[in-house]
């Protein structure tokens, strides 16, 4: 059952503890340092021995992307183009462009926006088949013009991708699509095989392996996040529906074992009715053991004196996807600092966010929140300054930087501009 705290300590509380996997990290390590040296082979071997994939050609062709479209329904693929419509209207909002300083005597100081090359997006299929990160994955890259997106997936024995993944992927505009998931998966992105092309940087959600393998492979390659587990905080008052308030928690909580579902509220009488309607709701729920073990472990109802007071412990707690379920959600939200996502009143459901609004899905889990963002097309693009002095600018200029440059230590730099002035 769901636990109600009256007095709280986030520290205590909630279980964010990424360390403690040294076992899994030297499995990884070992993954990759195979896939590094024997490419496709060690690929394949891993397949098996994990996933039971006895697929000898790695890449989906082109039958089995015409195979998938012919065997979803009309209805389903209106679904996955009406999604791709909200997520791509929203992502085309964050496209930036660069800027040009131009000052007197002929000096130009400027910054300019280049998407990636080559981005690699990683899609779990293990318990369940996930084609809204294709989406919310593979749309932020096309928008920022990456010219290749190479996806990778996981398959079972049968070696097929499923047809919503397959379909998801291209229309989406994913470049190639290659059978493999766990550790190897990020391995191949990370220094590519004679099958799969290296990527500049590697986004997408996945277990323990995957984010132990994007952290370790960081610098090699970009990396998106290291996410955790799935999390979901509601704030609500006694106005709130329990029903749908206990709806949300488990929402998450059947994600995975691992998930933390948090209510804050300052009603003791909504407190008491969600506790039951969790129960309730529980006992019908298609993945009962997944979230069950959730609620149980890491569910969490903590009670406070205000609305304001649960913004605060919200802040604190920093989680990656925020209801407010209150009348007017709108006058906190200025007030909101630290959060992935954030679901305002009574009627938006974090499932919105998952599927269809336009936002994207892949979040900051674990308090990051506090100091990074939601998957975007900033993600897919760098940022270079440029600088252009004339002769006459860098004399004007030379005894500050010399002098600057003399003052750390660097002679070096000094002469470098001192040798173009007369100034040696």
């Amino acid at each position: 059952m769901i636990k109600i705290y009256e007095n709280y300590s986030t520290q205590d509380i909630l279980n964010r503890e990424i360390n403690g996997y040294e076992r899994e990290e030297a499995a990884v390590k070992a993954i990759l340092a195979d896939v590094a040296a024997r490419g496709d082979d060690a690929v394949r071997e891993y397949n098996k021995k994990f996933d039971g994939s006895d697929v000898y050609n790695l890449e989906v062709t082109a039958k089995e992307f015409d195979d998938a479209e012919r065997a979803l329904d009309a209805e389903y693929k209106q679904i996955i183009l009406s999604a791709i419509q909200n997520i791509s209207l929203f992502h085309k909002r964050q496209v930036k462009s660069g800027f040009e300083i131009k000052k007197d005597g002929g000096v130009v100081l400027g910054q300019k926006y280049t998407p990636i090359q080559r981005a690699g997006v990683y899609v779990p299929g293990g318990t369940a088949s996930y084609p809204s990160t294709v989406l919310m994955d593979i749309i932020p890259a096309k928008i920022a013009g990456v010219s290749e997106i190479i996806m990778v997936t996981p398959v079972k024995a049968d070696g097929a991708v499923k047809p919503e993944i397959l379909f998801a992927a291209k229309a989406a505009g994913a470049t190639r699509v290659f059978k493999t998931g766990g550790a190897q998966a990020i391995a191949a992105l990370a220094y590519g095989t004679q099958t799969i092309p290296k990527a500049d940087k590697i986004v997408g959600p996945g277990n323990i392996y995957v984010q132990l393998a994007k952290k370790q492979v960081y610098g090699i390659a970009g990396i998106d996040m290291v996410a955790g587990p799935s999390e979901i905080l509601v704030i609500a008052d006694g106005t709130a529906n329990p029903a749908y308030v206990a709806a949300d928690l488990l929402s998450q909580a059947e994600h995975d074992v691992l998930a933390t579902a948090v209510l804050v509220t300052n009603s003791k009488t909504l407190a008491l009715e969600v506790q039951k309607e969790v129960e309730k709701a529980l006992a019908v729920l298609p993945r009962q053991s997944v979230a069950r073990k959730s609620i149980d472990t890491n569910g969490k109802i903590i009670l406070c004196g205000s609305i304001e007071k649960a913004i605060e412990i919200s802040n604190e707690i920093a989680p990656e996807h925020l209801e407010v379920c209150v009348d007017e959600p709108f006058k906190y939200l200025d007030k909101i600092k630290n959060a992935g996502s954030i679901f305002l009143g009574k009627y938006t459901p974090e499932a919105l966010g998952d599927y269809y609004a336009g936002s994207n899905h892949t979040l900051p889990t674990g308090g990051s929140a506090k100091f990074s963002s939601p998957l975007s097309v900033d993600d897919f693009v760098k940022k270079s300054s440029y600088i252009y002095y004339t002769k006459e600018e860098l004399e004007k200029a030379s005894y500050n930087v010399m002098a600057f440059a003399e003052s750390e230590g660097l002679g070096g730099h000094a002469r470098s501009v001192g040798i173009r002035v007369g100034k040696e």
